[in-house]
């Protein structure tokens, strides 16, 4: 069994023992592949990057090719009606990362609320007694009580909405498959979570349904300071819409795992926000799911993926259909 790795190297051998397989390993980095190098490895698994682009170029002309397995959650890079026709199951590693991006986005809430950023700037800058002084005058606010809606309701925000529930908050969703009937959180529809949470946080993978889904007519319906939470992916937001809401007020904050595109580029609007603005808005690198638990839990299930393929069976987590 021949397996051609378009993944980091240094992760997989970190998080991985599979020298009792006997599988042929060929390793090509996580860089935008060479269709025809990776054409010519003639391998029966492809194992990509979860931020990668597969295309038909190389789909079509691999007819020993089982299973595309991506290294992650993302899978919106690949083609997969090309991936379709050619019966091939694209699968990706749902819920592998649920528990710390549910976390992340708990701290992104908290950071931005507590004034995190602006508050350890003036530290550094020898102003904290003046810092501390503000705080007096005007009142931290609480992750306590505050309502907050889960856009998508998979495991991502299923497990960030046992978090929240935790610090007391009133939690409601909304998903387009609808109410799923659960006790303590409201399912509400998507205009009315717009218009009446403090916290919204967006859990839905990328789709055409959602990219740019907040865009300058549903921040319109945004109640005035609410702050947005993006732990899912950049291209669910348009940046220019975001850093205009900031600017006005519209948005009281702004706290994200992501910008597209990746990488991110300076003359992002939201980069490019003066500083005053910065101070209520908190930025990570996309780690948010990228913790030693995620990486075993993602190459156990790539893992068993193969052997269901190799075994005939059905693998888990298919996204194409098949």
């Amino acid at each position: 069994m021949k397996l051609t790795l378009l993944i980091n190297r240094e992760n997989f051998e970190a998080y991985t023992n599979w020298d009792d397989t006997g599988w042929e390993l060929i390793h090509m980095g996580r860089e935008t592949p060479d269709p025809a190098a990776v054409i010519t490895t003639n391998a029966d698994i492809l194992v990509v990057d979860a931020m990668m682009k597969l295309g038909s170029d190389i789909i079509n002309n691999m007819p020993r090719v089982k299973l595309i397995q991506t290294h992650g959650v993302g899978y919106n890079g690949i083609d997969l009606e090309a991936a379709r026709n050619a019966d091939i199951p694209v699968c990706n590693c749902a819920g592998s990362n649920a528990i710390p991006v549910a976390e992340h986005a708990v701290l992104l809430m908290l950071a931005v609320l507590k004034g995190l950023r602006k508050n350890e700037d003036m530290v550094y800058a020898d102003k904290q007694m003046i810092a501390k002084t503000a705080c007096f005058e005007n009142g931290l606010p609480e992750l306590y009580g505050q309502r907050v809606g889960i856009i998508g309701y998979g495991a991502i925000g299923k497990a960030l909405a046992k978090r929240l529930k935790a610090f007391d908050c009133e939690v409601c969703y909304y998903t387009r498959s609808g109410d799923h009937g659960v006790e303590g959180i409201k399912y509400i529809p998507l205009e009315e979570l717009y218009s009446s949470c403090d916290i919204v946080s967006l859990n839905t993978p990328i789709t055409p349904e959602t990219t740019n889904m907040i865009n300058n007519e549903s921040l319109k319906l945004f109640k005035d300071g609410a702050i947005l939470i993006n732990t899912a992916r950049g291209e669910i937001m348009d940046n220019k819409a975001v850093a205009d809401a900031l600017k006005s007020g519209k948005l009281g904050g702004l706290g994200t795992d992501v910008l597209a595109p990746e990488p991110y580029l300076p003359d992002n609007p939201i980069l490019c926000l003066p500083e005053e603005l910065r101070s209520r808005i908190v930025i990570a690198p996309h780690i948010a799911g990228l913790t030693k638990g995620t990486f075993y839990r993602i190459h156990e299930l790539i893992r068993s993926n193969i052997e269901a393929v190799i075994n005939g069976q059905k693998p888990q987590c298919i996204v194409n259909g098949l």
